[in-house]
C-alpha cells in the first residue's frame, strides 16, 4: 500500500511539474513575441516620421501620453539590454515592457527621465552595470545618449532619486537584491547624465540578442515588490 501511495505521489508530482514547465514556456514566449512586435510598431513609426514634412516650428511642449502608449527603446550595449520602453509602471505595463514613470518627462526635455522594470526580466543585467557605462533611449524624436554616473541602493519609499534635475538626466530604477526570493526590501538606482543625442533613424537589427534578458523572461510581480 504504502509503495501505491508513493507512486501516485510521484505521478501527482511529474504531473504538476510538468504543467509549470509548460507555463513558463508559453509565458516566456509570450514576452519575447510581444516585444518583438512593438519594435516593429516601432520602427514603422520612424519609418512614417522620417517621410512627413518637417514642422514649421519646434513642437512647444513634450508629448501628452497614455498609458502603455509606446514610449521607444532602451538600450545598454554592453550588458546587451534592449528592451521597448511603454508609459506607466503599473504590473500591466511592466508585466510585457519597461515603463517610463508618468510623473517624469520624456527624453529630449529637460530634466530627470525615469524608467523602472523588473529585476527578474528586462533589468537583470543591470547587476553588471558599471560607472561610464553607454544607455541609448531611442524615441521618435530622436535618439538619446546617456553615460552612467552613480549607482546606489535605496530604500522603496525613497522617492529622492526621483525628483527633477536642471539638467537631462535618466533614472532606472528597479528591486533589490536582484536574486531575493519574495518581496525585495530595496531599489536598485542607476543614475545617467546625458551626453549627446541623434535624429531619429530605423534600425534594422533584431529587437532581440542572445543576451536579452526577454529570452529568459518569466512574469513579474511589479517593481515595487
Amino acid at each position: 500500500m504504502k509503495s501505491l501511495r508513493w507512486r501516485i505521489a510521484e505521478s501527482v508530482f511529474l504531473i504538476a511539474g510538468l504543467a509549470l514547465l509548460d507555463w513558463y514556456i508559453w509565458s516566456r514566449a509570450g514576452v519575447v513575441a510581444y516585444q518583438a512586435y512593438e519594435n516593429y510598431v516601432f520602427r514603422g513609426r520612424l519609418r512614417e516620421e522620417q517621410k512627413a514634412p518637417p514642422p514649421v516650428a519646434p513642437v512647444p511642449a513634450p508629448p501628452r501620453l497614455h498609458r502603455n502608449d509606446l514610449v521607444g527603446r532602451l538600450e545598454i550595449p554592453r550588458l546587451g539590454i534592449r528592451v521597448m520602453v511603454h508609459e506607466g509602471d503599473d504590473h500591466g505595463v511592466l508585466a510585457g515592457a519597461a515603463g517610463h514613470l508618468p510623473s517624469s518627462p520624456v527624453p529630449g526635455w529637460p530634466g530627470n527621465v525615469a524608467v523602472a522594470a523588473h529585476r527578474d526580466t528586462f533589468f537583470r543585467p543591470l547587476r553588471d552595470i558599471r560607472v561610464n557605462d553607454k544607455i541609448l533611449f531611442a524615441t521618435l524624436s530622436g535618439t538619446f545618449e546617456y553615460q552612467v554616473e552613480s549607482l546606489k541602493i535605496v530604500n522603496p519609499d525613497d522617492v529622492s532619486v526621483l525628483k527633477a534635475s536642471a539638467e537631462p538626466t535618466l533614472t532606472l530604477v528597479t528591486c533589490y537584491p536582484f536574486y531575493y526570493v519574495g518581496s525585495a526590501p530595496h531599489r536598485f538606482i542607476v543614475r545617467a547624465r546625458q551626453v549627446g543625442s541623434s535624429p531619429p533613424r530605423v534600425e534594422e537589427a533584431s529587437l532581440l540578442s542572445p543576451a536579452d534578458p526577454a529570452a529568459s523572461a518569466r512574469p513579474a510581480r511589479g517593481w515595487r515588490q
